[in-house]
């Protein structure tokens, strides 16, 4: 959706008036300090910490089950700080989105890119492999600084936000398809296009396996594998961190995997969730714990989330 294509006339029924006055108010805050804005975040966070008690309830069995040697103060000191870095998340969107990048450039440190440029001169093609890390916004506008790519997303069930959004997101990368358009995704590997790609949500036992991910067989998509095989793309791995000392974002660039896909499904999804499991370990607060990540479980019968 280019500029010329969106139409705010098509959304000043009352019904999107709540989205309009959010995304003013967000709009608004790009202008303040940088530090300021993660402590709006955070003060955001600890107020939906006690508004959303189902949020609550999916981060501490996601917490529970991925690390159960944390005795219960410790795990819910964990949990408060997963919401603190939601809260920040969404001030961190509104930047990725309006910021100009004179003003975001200093928060960039990235490492690796040498990886990434040394994959894109193969020629294939690149999938920037990542996770859903809270910062995944802002991490994604500042690595396109260094190098243009293409990102698959989820589509957002407000038509409001779903259009800014992917207002934002094309103005800011190459493309953007959603994650469904698996023919959008091959066709930019095969034009030599970086492609942002996520393979760490639930979407049920459709096309996925079960591979552990913090000890818990997990349902896993397949699909990176299957986008490496069909169009020879290196697979990069990409992981953005938010500083804590308020400085910025830490965005690391791994070597291109080696022998892979291997031809195994299953070897070739477990690799890459160890992988996942390997860098949000080191700041787990800042993994998307919110989400229903152990949903669908090999005992169909099974359920964790109540």
């Amino acid at each position: 959706m280019s500029d010329k294509d969106f139409h705010p006339i098509r959304f000043l029924s009352p019904r999107h008036w709540p989205m309009w006055l959010a995304l003013g108010f967000l709009r608004s805050c790009v202008a303040l300090p940088y530090r300021w804005q993660v402590r709006l975040g955070a003060g955001l966070g600890a107020l939906l910490y006690r508004l959303l008690p189902s949020r609550r309830r999916i981060a501490r069995t996601n917490l529970e089950l991925a690390f159960p040697e944390l005795d219960g103060g410790e795990r819910e000191r964990l949990v408060r700080r997963v919401f603190r870095s939601g809260g920040i998340s969404i001030f961190e969107s509104g930047l990725s989105w309006w910021g100009d990048r004179e003003w975001l450039e200093p928060l960039c440190h990235i490492d690796g890119l040498e990886h990434l440029k040394a994959a894109v001169a193969q020629g294939k093609g690149v999938i920037l492999l990542s996770a859903h890390i809270t910062c995944l916004e802002i991490g994604g506008r500042l690595l396109s600084f260094h190098q243009p790519f293409q990102v698959m997303y989820k589509q957002q069930r407000d038509p409001l936000f779903e259009a800014v959004l992917k207002r934002s997101r094309e103005r800011h990368y190459r493309r953007a398809v959603q994650r469904h358009d698996v023919r959008g995704m091959i066709r930019g590997l095969k034009d030599n296009r970086v492609c942002w790609y996520a393979p760490d949500q639930d979407f049920g036992r459709k096309n996925a396996v079960f591979v552990p991910f913090f000890g818990v067989p997990t349902a896993t998509v397949t699909a990176t594998s299957r986008f490496a095989a069909i169009s020879g793309a290196a697979v990069v791995p990409f992981f953005p961190f938010r500083r804590e000392d308020g400085s910025g974002y830490d965005l690391t660039l791994l070597p291109a995997l080696k022998d892979f896909p291997s031809g195994d499904d299953q070897t070739d999804t477990a690799r890459i969730s160890r992988l996942i499991e390997q860098q949000v370990k080191k700041a787990p607060d800042q993994y998307l714990w919110l989400h229903r990540r152990f949903r669908t479980l090999p005992d169909s019968g099974k359920r964790v989330y109540s």
